[in-house]
């Protein structure tokens, strides 16, 4: 029976899922997003927030514990170096799944896990594009022309 065991065993034994993870993160870490089926996304979330937590504070201790998960020199740095500084004042919620849909061999649903602070398009913060108006006059200029045309056509009568 399985009482208390809440986590998503995702159909491997406990190994192929700690090294699936890991590699999982890690490419996570080198390419900001990537896309996975839902059920892997969530458990991944569950696997890196608090390894994003760890790697706020840059001591030795919190690297040799993020190594240990991990064992990927190159993701630790970057994890360190420059994904804990993005994320240094925000209290949680690191990443974001967006759905995708079905995937086409064997229908199964898929998401795109992604860095929250890395994604310019979603980020509230970020430098939004100026927007230009394509119609060259004014309602007014529109307006009065429109009524200066219909008085011109009676005046005519």
């Amino acid at each position: 029976m399985r009482h208390g065991k809440k986590f998503n065993h995702l159909g491997r034994k406990r190994a192929h899922r700690k090294a699936m993870l890991a590699n999982m993160t890690c490419s996570l870490i080198e390419h900001k997003r990537i896309n996975t089926t839902v059920a892997k996304a969530k458990a991944l979330r569950v696997f890196v927030e608090p390894l994003i937590t760890k790697s706020k504070t840059d001591t030795t201790h919190n690297r040799r514990i993020v190594f240990s998960y991990l064992r990927d020199k190159f993701a630790v740095t970057e994890l360190f170096k420059e994904i804990s500084v993005k994320v240094a004042d925000r209290p949680g919620g690191y990443l974001r799944i967006i759905k995708l849909g079905n995937r086409q061999g064997d229908n199964a649903p898929m998401a795109m896990i992604e860095f929250v602070d890395y994604n310019e398009i979603y980020n509230p913060k970020g430098k939004k594009a100026k927007k230009t108006t394509r119609r060259g006059r004014s309602k007014k200029a529109e307006s009065a022309q429109v009524e200066g045309t219909a008085t011109e056509e009676k005046s005519e009568e």
